[in-house]
């Protein structure tokens, strides 16, 4: 099983999400080809309805703390209740382009 497919996994176990995409933005760092280190995460769920970013955050924090104490080396998360994903159609911010590691 690769680290997106377990990370994938855990979030739909853990939160039951209206909307879940996990994308594996390591080819835009400098990193070996195949790597699985630098992941993109959107959620949408009722989990999160109420919550304070940064308790969302963490939320998802305790949920991967097995592959964040491993292999990942970068999390954006993007978390959201349906209302905000409906509010934003179904929208979250591009990840930047990397500037470090020689990429720039």
């Amino acid at each position: 099983m690769t680290q997106q497919q377990r990370i994938t996994e855990k979030l739909e176990r853990q939160f039951n999400p209206v909307h879940l995409e996990v994308v594996n933005e390591s080819h835009m760092h400098n990193v070996p080809p195949g790597s699985e280190s630098h992941f993109k995460v959107t959620i949408v769920s009722e989990a999160f309805a109420g919550q304070k970013l940064v308790a969302r955050h963490r939320l998802v924090n305790q949920a991967l703390a097995e592959e964040l104490a491993g292999g990942i080396h970068a999390l954006a998360l993007h978390t959201l209740d349906p209302d905000q994903w409906f509010e934003r159609a179904g929208k979250v911010a591009e990840s930047p382009p990397c500037l470090g590691g020689g990429k720039s």
